[in-house]
């Protein structure tokens, strides 16, 4: 009696497999580096000085964006009736800000991270709307820069985040598929950046954006520090 087999196809047959991770990417500014509550306190003070609140659901839809629709300095001008040095103003608020940024320490979990992932053989790269002076500077001072494979900040594309550009330039950079890539963002702009270029993306919060909505993500850890990269990446498999 023949035997009919059924081809190896059949056998098989199931959901196609989910690609291999090979690289991360990530954000530079309030995941890396909780520069967002430095930023919006320092801000924040300046208007009390002069009688004011810093409206934070304005501000916060700065975060993460290339161009920002909130200028603070440009409103607290339209606020004030004294004699108002927005220069004097501007310098003596971004001095401070510097002097809190120079003194931060990478967030939790981070150093982790990019340990592991030269440890599992994964690329890494960031991508920031910042300046790339401001970027490479921190991770210069952080002694992180080492251990980056692809730097894509605001000045290499034309069109910042929440547009794809920042993310479809980091992933040609470092040679790998866009599903092949966790992001890491701490913002809707960040996320919706992430999602547009095709990357998987893990939600972050700092103390900023964590009321904000980060629906978009595909996941949300509270920080880096409370689950592994390979505990992470199982999520994905």
């Amino acid at each position: 009696m023949a035997l009919h087999r059924a081809p190896p196809a059949a056998l098989e047959a199931g959901p196609p497999l989910t690609p291999r991770i090979k690289a991360l990417v990530f954000d530079f500014d309030g995941l890396i580096l909780e520069t967002e509550s430095p930023a919006y306190e320092t801000w924040a003070d300046i208007y009390r000085e002069h009688g004011h609140e810093l409206p934070r659901d304005r501000w916060v839809q700065n975060i993460g964006a290339a161009a920002w629709p909130f200028d603070a300095l440009d409103h607290l001008a339209s606020l004030v009736t004294t004699p108002f040095d927005r220069e004097a103003v501007k310098a003596r608020r971004e001095s401070r800000k510097a002097e809190i940024l120079a003194a931060l320490e990478t967030m939790a979990g981070v150093r982790d991270y990019l340990r592991d992932a030269r440890r599992l053989g994964l690329k890494v790269g960031v991508a920031s709307s910042a300046s790339d002076a401001y970027v490479c500077g921190h991770l210069e001072r952080l002694a992180v820069r080492d251990g980056i494979d692809a730097i894509v900040c605001r000045e290499r594309v034309a069109r910042g985040k929440p547009f794809p550009d920042l993310y479809l330039r980091v992933v040609e950079d470092l040679g790998v598929a866009a599903d092949e890539t966790i992001a890491f963002e701490d913002s809707p702009n960040g996320i919706a950046a992430a999602k547009a270029a095709g990357l998987r993306c893990v939600a972050v919060p700092n103390a900023i954006t964590a009321e904000l909505d980060l629906s978009g993500a595909d996941l949300r850890l509270d920080s880096l520090g409370v689950l592994s990269l390979e505990g992470l990446i199982a999520r994905f498999r």
